[in-house]
Parts: structure tokens; C-alpha cells; sequence
């Protein structure tokens, strides 16, 4: 019982402002995002560019962590890719909320334009189709 009052007291004086730096395995244990996956994130996403002090030690400010959230989001969550969250990074899909916590970052709405048009995907699986149907045919016949 009071080993546990020590610990509580212990984590309580030892955390971090909300402003302050994290290192990798700080981030990586809050994330639950291994830390192997937080270095290639970095070669994926050119806006994630933590501070890297000697020897190599990276510091994530609140800013890297908020982004890291919602890439995580977005990979693991609603199922982007690799290449769809840089396409929406790329477009600016991403902005601060005015009314949000500084440094969170959001979706932006998508634009008529980004809406998948499902019209020409249905056509082509037709073509698809007719020429599956004419191999089989000419397997038949042959």
C-alpha cells in the first residue's frame, strides 16, 4: 500500500509538461508505436523532423507528437496508405484547428474533386468481365 502511494507520488513529480520534449522511447511507449517505426516515418513524412541533439538522440516536440497522432490515425485506423497520407500532407489536407489544442492537427474536409468516382471503376470491371467470359470461350473451343 504504500510502496503503491510512493509510485503514484513518484509518476505524479516525474511527468513531462504538456509543452516539453520527448525522446523516441517516451513517445514510443505513449504512441504505442514501436520506435523502428517512428525513424521510417521519418524517412516517409519530410514535415516529421523531431530535434536530434549528439549522438543521434531525437526530441519530439508537441507538434511531431500531434502529427505522429494522426498519421497513426489515418495508417491504422481509417486504413490510408503510406502514400495517401503523403498525398494528403502534399495537398495540405492537414491544418491547425483554430478551436483545437495548439499543435493538434486535423483533417481537412474533402474537396468535391477527391471524391472517388465509382462510374469509370465500374466500367472497366465489365471490360473485365466480357473479356474473362470471351478466354473462357475460346478455352472451351480449344
Amino acid at each position: 500500500m504504500i510502496n503503491e502511494a510512493l509510485t503514484e507520488d513518484l509518476q505524479k513529480r516525474t511527468r513531462k509538461a504538456p509543452t516539453a520534449f520527448r525522446t523516441i522511447s517516451e513517445v514510443s511507449e505513449d504512441l504505442q508505436i514501436p520506435q523502428h517505426v517512428l525513424r521510417f516515418w521519418e524517412t516517409k513524412f519530410s514535415q516529421l523532423k523531431p530535434l536530434k541533439r549528439g549522438g543521434g538522440r531525437r526530441y519530439y516536440r508537441p507538434e511531431d507528437i500531434a502529427l505522429l497522432k494522426r498519421v497513426s490515425d489515418l495508417l491504422y485506423t481509417q486504413g490510408y496508405t503510406i502514400k495517401g497520407v503523403q498525398r494528403l500532407l502534399k495537398d495540405g489536407a492537414f491544418s491547425e484547428e483554430e478551436e483545437g489544442h495548439p499543435g493538434e492537427l486535423a483533417l481537412g474536409e474533402p474537396s468535391p474533386a477527391e471524391e472517388l468516382d465509382e462510374a469509370p471503376l465500374r466500367d472497366a470491371l465489365s471490360e473485365l468481365d466480357a473479356i474473362a467470359s470471351a478466354l473462357r470461350q475460346l478455352g472451351a473451343k480449344g
